[in-house]
């Protein structure tokens, strides 16, 4: 064999080690993926002395990362699907497109069985003639790139979910805050609440606040949204709700306050449905606002069975709200009231079916349902909505907030 034959085979296999040293160093160093790119762009220009090349990685889609020599800008192409199944280095005389006819031969880069990036090359200093050798180390080169940088964004990904995980369990922490320590449970007066949190943080609010000696206050709320805009934008009304009960405990006063609120906080691109009634122990009197929320119930021996429904619209949705009708009734002094959310009647069987304001009313109207405690009550609905819903999910929260007094 010809010296010069040998003396270029050595500087070539010096350079090839000398390549993967600056790569292995970079990795270690843990540059930026753009920085192992240039590495890799340089390394196949300069020493190898490759005339045309595109390298195609496979993120969401297949993207043209590396791309020099050509004729056009491979960046701003899509990979023909011909090219993605390609699992051994391949020549492209046998391809029919006229876009990639610049490159000679294609070669693969796979981990685990997935092939992850495909390089295209194209007029090597040999005529397109590339030995055995010169391809192995292009692979392997691209090989300990790409590994490498899908390593980054394995390791970017665990991150961003750890950060988001740490996220949620403020955004949980936030919500459980909301709701009330205790709630009373006397032979007076017995508040029962359950919530069935559809994921992780949802968007329900419920409450019970003594006002005085005479007075407390009920409410449900349910913002449009869910995750952690939704636990924070309730976490804010709550704390207006209860500054503005401070205040007055007029309710249309109260009602018109949140409004705008809700209006300055979202913008108008979330709005909260809202109910909430006071009720006088020594008057026996509620009165009720419902701004855009499913009517609670009213089980009253005198009057049967109400839904509350007086009110006005959802807050948040429009910057003055047109109208805010009061509820009232008077001579209350044995009742039963149950508040919820609609994951509740908009539960879904397996024929896309909801479970409905029907069904929910027919167990109140039930003789049996007279005589139940309120903690009964809930399990009973709980339990006819799992029934109900078979294999289906449930696609919401679920919020149910219940008061017997008498």
């Amino acid at each position: 064999m010809p010296q010069t034959t040998l003396r270029y085979k050595y500087e070539i296999k010096e350079l090839e080690l000398n390549s993967l040293l600056e790569v292995t160093q970079a990795i270690n160093n843990n540059v930026p993926e753009e920085y192992l790119y240039k590495i890799y762009n340089f390394t196949l220009r300069s020493n190898l002395k490759i005339k045309k090349l595109a390298l195609f990685v496979l993120d969401e889609a297949w993207n043209c990362k590396v791309n020099f020599g050509t004729r056009q800008a491979f960046q701003q192409q899509d990979l023909p699907e011909c090219f993605q199944d390609i699992k051994h280095i391949t020549t492209l005389r046998d391809f029919e497109t006229t876009t990639f006819s610049e490159f000679d031969i294609v070669v693969p880069v796979a981990h685990k069985e997935k092939t992850l990036a495909l390089v295209f090359l194209g007029d090597h200093e040999h005529d397109g003639n590339y030995n055995d050798d010169s391809l192995k180390f292009i692979q392997a080169l691209s090989n300990i790139i790409i590994v490498a940088i899908e390593n980054k964004k394995l390791a970017r990904r665990q991150l961003e979910q750890e950060a988001f995980r740490k996220e949620l369990e403020i955004a949980s922490d936030v919500q459980q805050f909301l709701f009330p320590e205790k709630l009373p449970n006397t032979d007076l007066l017995n508040v029962e609440a359950s919530y069935l949190p559809h994921d992780l943080i949802g968007g329900d609010y419920y409450d019970y606040i003594p006002l005085n000696k005479n007075q407390f206050m009920l409410c449900v709320a349910d913002v449009s949204g869910k995750g952690i805009p939704a636990a924070l934008m309730m976490s804010n009304f709550q704390a207006s709700l209860r500054t503005l009960l401070r205040q007055t405990p007029n309710l249309r006063d109260v009602v018109e306050a949140l409004n705008y609120q809700v209006m300055e906080n979202a913008k108008g691109e979330k709005f909260i449905t809202f109910f909430a009634c006071i009720y006088d122990i020594s008057l026996k009197t509620l009165v009720y606002v419902n701004a855009g929320h499913n009517p609670p119930i009213l089980c009253d021996p005198r009057n049967g069975i109400q839904l509350l429904e007086e009110g006005c619209t959802v807050l948040g949705a429009l910057p003055i709200l047109p109208f805010i009708n009061e509820g009232f009734i008077t001579n209350l002094d044995h009742f039963r009231l149950f508040c919820y959310t609609d994951g509740l009647t908009e539960t879904l069987n397996e024929a896309g079916e909801e479970y409905g304001m029907e069904r929910l009313l027919d167990y109140f109207k039930d003789p049996t349902t007279r005589i139940k405690d309120m903690r009964t009550i809930h399990n009973d609905i709980i339990v006819a909505l799992d029934e109900f819903k078979g294999r289906n999910g449930y696609r919401d929260d679920i919020t149910m907030l219940s008061c017997r007094v008498g």
